[in-house]
């Protein structure tokens, strides 16, 4: 008896090579045979390995037709036992000489972990209770040329998985689970936002000035134009134009790029949605996110308490609102409403936070958050009330004309989004555009250019509004237990190797 099984995590560069010329020849002779199955171009399937198993006592005794890659064999003399890999799962298949013809099953002996085949055959069960197909026919539709990674313990490279996703999904069939419920958790998104009356848009991912974000852009250069463009770094001063010609409630999901640094929690290009409604403001926009979480977590999971990393996070509860001011002093004793400036840059260096020596009021009540209170937040918590100097596009709170009307929603110390009620004021918002025109002089290269097609955009007269953006990725991380946004991204930005 063999048991045919590769690790290619084991092999070195000769055993690859080996195995590669081995399976070249096999190709060689097939194409000889006139047998070359590169060139098939289709094969009819009836079920999936899932409809069999979940079908069985209907399927009992019939002939079924499926497709997919051999993960393992062994060879009997005369009689063989297989397990294809399908986009559903796994089933086993079990050959007999007397049954396909002598050729079909030295045929099938030939054939290598990794390669792909059409069975045709009766659904039974074998002595030990496995359901299984009893093969009849059997077409080699593709010559695997490379082996694959060791049946029983998978692929554990995380740089190898992430570079050649393609052999990840084969090797750990729970990493395509992740993305199945990604998928899903888009399509809720899409099926609430629509219900609620939301219209998706699409706006532009060249332009000539990168907005809606403080972040640092990628650059391109058109040819024809012979202007420099940028990939976007968010949709919001598009989609708050479309709000001004009379859309109410827009949304978009789509590729942002940002070329900044890269973590567990960034890559430079992600993928978020964005979206408007007009005679709403930010507190709307909590509303909207909290039922969207809920929503998303009950359709594509089925519950909406997780567990991530450990640590049960309950979305069903009521989410917590609660300002900045009220959280720095919480968790530092800083006292941002009541103390000098002076006294709380000198408290806060103590604590260790990294402050320029001339930081306003904001930005210093801003860096204490960011630096010692974001990390604290696990359960769903809307921070509320954020300085102006950090959200110039966002609309000053009467009460207190240091804070705007903005939040960001943090859920296991990792912020999921951001909203604001819109800053609808043209002259403010030149006079921000402005201020951060001073801070990019200054060399802050994240720092916003000024838009001055969106002010007249503005000067038209833009309804009040609530706009909100969330993270998918971090979403889809949350909601499948991923600690690296990688993890949730087919095909992550990487180091090319030399």
């Amino acid at each position: 008896m063999s048991d045919i099984n590769n690790n290619t995590s084991n092999l070195v560069e000769s055993d690859i090579n080996e195995i590669i010329a081995i399976r070249l020849k096999k190709l060689a002779e097939l194409k000889e045979e006139g047998k070359d199955p590169y060139q098939i171009t289709k094969y009819d399937k009836t079920h999936s390995s899932l409809d069999i198993i979940e079908n069985y006592a209907s399927l009992e005794g019939k002939t079924v037709g499926l497709a997919g890659r051999i993960i393992t064999k062994r060879v009997m003399g005369k009689a063989a036992f297989a397990h294809i890999l399908d986009e559903k799962g796994q089933i086993q298949i079990y050959c007999r000489i007397d049954v396909l013809g002598e050729q079909v099953y030295e045929e099938f002996k030939k054939t290598d972990i990794g390669d792909i085949i059409g069975v045709e055959g009766e659904v039974f069960t074998t002595h030990k209770g496995e359901i299984s197909i009893k093969a009849a026919k059997i077409v080699l539709l593709s010559k695997s040329l490379l082996p694959l990674p060791e049946k029983f313990h998978g692929l554990r490279d995380q740089d190898l998985r992430y570079r050649q996703r393609y052999v990840d999904l084969i090797a750990n069939p729970d990493v395509k689970q992740t993305f199945v419920i990604r998928s899903k958790i888009i399509s809720c998104i899409r099926r609430f936002l629509d219900d609620r009356g939301f219209i998706e848009v699409e706006t532009p991912i060249l332009n000539t000035i990168p907005g809606g974000a403080n972040a640092r852009p990628f650059v391109t250069h058109h040819n024809t134009l012979d202007i420099d463009m940028y990939l976007r770094i968010a949709p919001e001063l598009y989609l708050k134009r479309l709000i001004v010609g009379g859309f109410e409630k827009v949304y978009e999901i789509g590729r942002l790029f940002r070329n900044e640094g890269m973590s567990v929690k960034h890559n430079p290009e992600f993928t978020t949605i964005e979206l408007y409604q007009a005679y709403a403001d930010y507190h709307d926009m909590m509303d909207i996110a909290e039922e969207l979480f809920k929503y998303c977590a009950k359709e594509a999971l089925g519950k909406d308490k997780l567990v991530y990393q450990g640590v049960e996070i309950d979305l069903g509860a009521k989410w917590q609102r609660v300002t900045m001011l009220e959280l720095v002093k919480q968790y530092t004793g800083l006292d941002f409403d009541n103390q000098p400036l002076d006294q709380l840059i000198a408290q806060a260096a103590q604590m260790g936070v990294e402050l320029d020596k001339d930081a306003s009021w904001g930005k210093a009540l801003y860096e204490v958050f960011d630096q010692k209170v974001e990390e604290k937040l696990i359960q769903p918590v809307f921070v509320m009330d954020y300085p102006v100097e950090v959200s110039p596009l966002a609309k000053r709170k009467k009460e207190d004309l240091r804070l705007t009307e903005r939040f960001e929603i943090f859920i296991t110390a990792r912020e999921m989004g951001n909203a604001f009620s819109e800053l609808n004021d043209p002259i403010d918002q030149r006079s921000r555009f402005e201020e951060q025109a001073r801070l990019r002089a200054k060399g802050d290269e994240e720092a916003q250019m000024t838009d001055d097609d969106f002010v007249t955009a503005l000067e038209y007269g833009m309804p009040p509004t609530g706009g909100l953006g969330i993270g998918i990725d971090r979403m889809i991380m949350l909601f499948t237990d991923n600690y690296s946004i990688r993890d949730v991204l087919l095909f992550p930005t990487m180091k090319p190797k030399k």
